[in-house]
């Protein structure tokens, strides 16, 4: 199948890799990622271990992860294949249900944002162009959710990461505060009256000074710090 070129930011196609036990699952979302401009899917797992073997093989550009396998399941998974300081892959994982109290480990373990499994065709290739471009959080109103609630589950702030927020000026921790409120970067803008690429700027540096590789383990990391509470969004 011929695809557009308006997947990644190079103009190449971007390659996922399904990792699900269920062959159905597998199947289904190959083929509706297949129609889809711009994203090929290049491979199947089974496990999470076999999701680890195969993106090492194939080097996919996402990985839509279902966190419960037989075996090695996605958190592990997840894990492994974002803990490199190099690692450039993106996980997405799938759940049955927005609340699913294993997301937010699997957020806290490297994954980029999750998506239910009874997504439509749209909502699934836009969740795979949002988590492979890195620049925006995957349905902020879930995500945004989800985190405060489980957040509750390490209610205080781990001391050497709160030392790591205090690397950041006054206006990268306002603008983290603010990603992890759930606010895009045309929102954030408007609320700090600059331009939009001043806060791309802005997310750059806060990403790279405080290792993180995208907006949902900045949000994360907010939370963990405690420099956003729960409930207190």
């Amino acid at each position: 199948m011929t695809h557009g070129s308006d997947g990644g930011e190079s103009g190449r196609d971007i390659r996922v890799l399904i990792a699900d036990d269920q062959v159905m699952v597998r199947q289904g979302f190959t083929v509706l990622l297949d129609a889809e401009p711009g994203i090929r899917v290049v491979g199947q797992a089974v496990d999470g271990a076999d999701a680890v073997a195969r993106t090492a093989e194939l080097a996919p550009d996402v990985v839509l992860m279902d966190i419960r396998m037989p075996g090695t399941g996605g958190i592990e998974a997840t894990r492994v294949l974002t803990a490199s300081a190099d690692a450039t892959v993106k996980v997405l994982v799938l759940t049955t249900f927005d609340l699913d109290e294993y997301v937010y480990e699997a957020l806290r373990a490297g994954a980029s944002g999750f998506l239910l499994k009874d997504a439509s065709a749209e909502e699934l290739a836009e969740a795979v162009r949002v988590v492979a471009r890195g620049d925006a959080l995957l349905a902020p109103h879930l995500t945004k959710r989800l985190i405060a609630e489980f957040s509750r589950l390490s209610p205080t702030p781990r001391s050497p990461l709160r030392s790591r927020v205090g690397t950041l000026t006054e206006r990268e921790t306002e603008v983290l505060t603010l990603i992890a409120q759930g606010l895009s970067n045309a929102e954030i803008a408007g609320r700090m009256v600059v331009a939009e690429q001043t806060v791309k700027t802005y997310v750059g540096r806060i990403l790279s000074k405080l290792s993180l590789r995208d907006r949902t383990q900045a949000a994360v990391h907010a939370y963990e710090t405690g420099l956003v509470r729960p409930g207190g969004i």
